[in-house]
Order: structure tokens, then sequence, then C-alpha cells
């Protein structure tokens, strides 16, 4: 899974990503990607951030899977939505003590030293479906079948408000699949957009 850490939908899918881990045979690993680096350029800005804060978590994501790897990196996303209390990420050190990591690594958000690691694994993920996205990009290897016919199906989402639990979140799992991995598929988009449930 390709995510920006300070999106609330890709929260909400990365949870769904975790609930069909209990369901279906999938290990989840996880790599950066940035809606900053995503619109750059743009004569709008979609995200609302004309500061560029949204760099912050990202670098410190990009920070802590070179120095401390995938499983690190999960722990701390988990960390910077539960250890908050609010409807956004928490405070950078308290998220990273949290996930056994060391709060010094907080540092990295204003630096620009990870920002080559973030926009590599960025191109990376984006190479899989296109520019026409944005986060989460998932792509699954080892399904047997595929556009590519290589057994790697690749899809941008899904956005979703509230995270299917149990076997919901297999079926939706396996029905992602089918959709993504069908030879010429593009898009489906659901009903009207709601606000996301972060519990």
């Amino acid at each position: 899974m390709w995510f920006d850490p300070s999106c609330p939908y890709t929260w909400v899918t990365s949870r769904w990503l975790l609930e069909v881990r209990k369901v279906r045979p999938v290990e989840v690993r996880w790599h950066v990607m940035s809606l900053s680096v995503l619109n750059e350029g743009r004569d709008d800005d979609p995200e609302g951030d004309p500061e560029g804060y949204l760099w912050v978590p990202v670098r410190v994501c990009a920070a802590v899977l070179r120095h401390h790897g995938q499983e690190a990196l999960g722990r701390f996303y988990t960390a910077l939505w539960t250890t908050g209390g609010g409807d956004w990420i928490a405070d950078l050190r308290t998220a990273l003590e949290s996930a056994g990591l060391p709060a010094e690594l907080a540092a990295a958000g204003t630096s620009t030293d990870y920002d080559d690691d973030v926009r590599a694994s960025h191109a990376e993920g984006v190479a899989l479906v296109g520019e026409h996205v944005g986060t989460p990009i998932v792509a699954v290897t080892g399904t047997g079948g595929g556009a590519d016919g290589g057994g790697r199906v690749a899809f941008f989402g899904p956005v979703m408000s509230r995270v299917p639990r149990g076997e919901d979140a297999g079926r939706l799992w396996d029905g992602t699949l089918l959709v993504a991995g069908t030879e010429g598929f593009h898009e489906l988009k659901g009903g009207p957009h709601q606000e996301p449930v972060l519990d």
C-alpha cells in the first residue's frame, strides 16, 4: 500500500487492509506517497496546503522506513492516527514514542533529507496506475491473474468512509481484486461523498 499519512480516507483504507489480513492470506507492506508531490506544479491546491505542511508527516514516515523498516513504518502509521485523540494525526514525537521509535526522527519532517526517498516511492506507486489518481494505491502480487498476465493487480483506493470488518472486509477484497484485475478496467465510483469514520 502506498499512502500519504495525512489523508483520513487513506487511513480508513489502511485499516480495511488490516481487517483483510485477518480473513485472507494477505501480507501488508507499507510504502509512502505524497499529495504534496502529486500536486506540485498545479495552479490550484486541492489539499489547501500553501505552507507545505503535508510534507512533514510523509518525510518522517520515509525516515522511519529507511532506518527501521516496514514493520516500524506500519506501527508508526497506526500511532499517528491513534495517539492524538482527535480527528487528525497526532503529535509526531508522541506517535514515534508510542511506536517504540526514537522521537528524534520527528526532525526529519522539517528537513529535505528524505525528499528523494519520498519522491522515489511516490513515483513507484503512481507508475502502477497513472498520475490521474491520488492516495492510496494498492498493488497486489500473487493473484494468479491481472491485466499484465503476471499475477499483479494495482488500483487506486478503494476510497471509503467506514472500515468493513471481518468477512465483509474479505468480500470487498475479493470483489476489488476481481474488478481491478479485469483487463481494460479503468474506474468505478460509488455513492455521494461521506466524511470518514476514523475510530
